[in-house]
């Protein structure tokens, strides 16, 4: 089997050589991953300028490839040629924050795995947790682990096609991991807020920034596994269609 791991934190980041060291005791491992950090980039893919790729080493000792495109971009060019084998799954994080509710649209690590299912292979995409701002050591050990199981039954079964996962993993050690729960995408409240300032010469500028977003704790969710110490795995699909939004308004009148 043939894996790619990449991440939107950057080729450097403790995540990402984490996964793939656990990921090679489930196959060959490609690591694909930006050289700067992409977080909260969306669903992005470059388009209007060339992208560099190079091989570097990652802090084990084992080559990786780097290029200054997203992280779309990433799973993009392994899957368009640039790598000699062919892919089978597609591993994007670990993210060192959760990517719940609304923020799987902005994540890229969500959206390297997006990428993976329009080009045709599974797709899983993984984070931790970790409290905001967290500082220090982080072990992605559990998580890393998770993942490689997580993985590892992905394959030996089938993701219905258009489907990708979105896994993320409660902040504890292995033995105070509960287990895993099939979760839906819960809501997230934003606090956001717009700050203006000016620069020395007197022109406007802006920051939007405020306060981490909340969740609605409700049963069933990702925010109420986590909660409760067990691992959430949310399928989402590419499909956007609002289905019973199209019945309402087909009993419109529009001519």
């Amino acid at each position: 089997m043939h894996i790619l791991v990449t991440n939107d934190d950057g080729i450097n980041a403790p995540g990402l050589l984490a996964l793939a060291q656990e990921m090679r005791n489930l196959g060959k491992v490609t690591v694909l991953a930006p050289d700067h950090n992409w977080s909260a980039s969306g669903h992005v893919k470059t388009m209007h300028r060339p992208l560099r790729v190079k091989e570097i080493p990652l802090a084990d000792g084992s080559l990786a490839l780097t290029t200054d495109g997203a992280p779309s971009d990433c799973v993009a060019l392994a899957m368009m040629g640039l790598l000699p084998d062919k892919v089978d799954i597609v591993l994007s994080g670990i993210n060192p924050n959760a990517n719940i509710g609304y923020d799987v649209t902005y994540s890229g690590t969500v959206t390297a795995a997006m990428e993976a299912i329009i080009c045709g292979v599974p797709g899983i995409a993984v984070s931790v947790d970790a409290p905001e701002y967290h500082s220090g050591y982080l072990d992605n050990g559990p998580s890393a682990r998770v993942a490689c199981r997580i993985a590892a039954i992905t394959m030996h079964n089938q993701l219905p096609k258009g489907t990708l996962l979105n896994v993320n993993v409660p902040f504890l050690t292995d033995v105070q991991i509960k287990g895993y729960k099939i979760t839906r995408q819960g809501l997230s409240v934003y606090n956001d807020s717009l700050v203006k300032r000016e620069d020395p010469r007197g022109r406007p500028y802006y920051w939007i920034g405020g306060d981490a977003p909340t969740a609605i704790l409700e049963e069933g969710t990702e925010f109420s596994a986590l909660s409760e110490g067990y691992v959430s795995i949310t399928p989402l699909q590419l499909d956007l269609t609002d289905y019973p939004a199209m019945k309402t308004l087909s009993s419109w009148v529009w001519d």
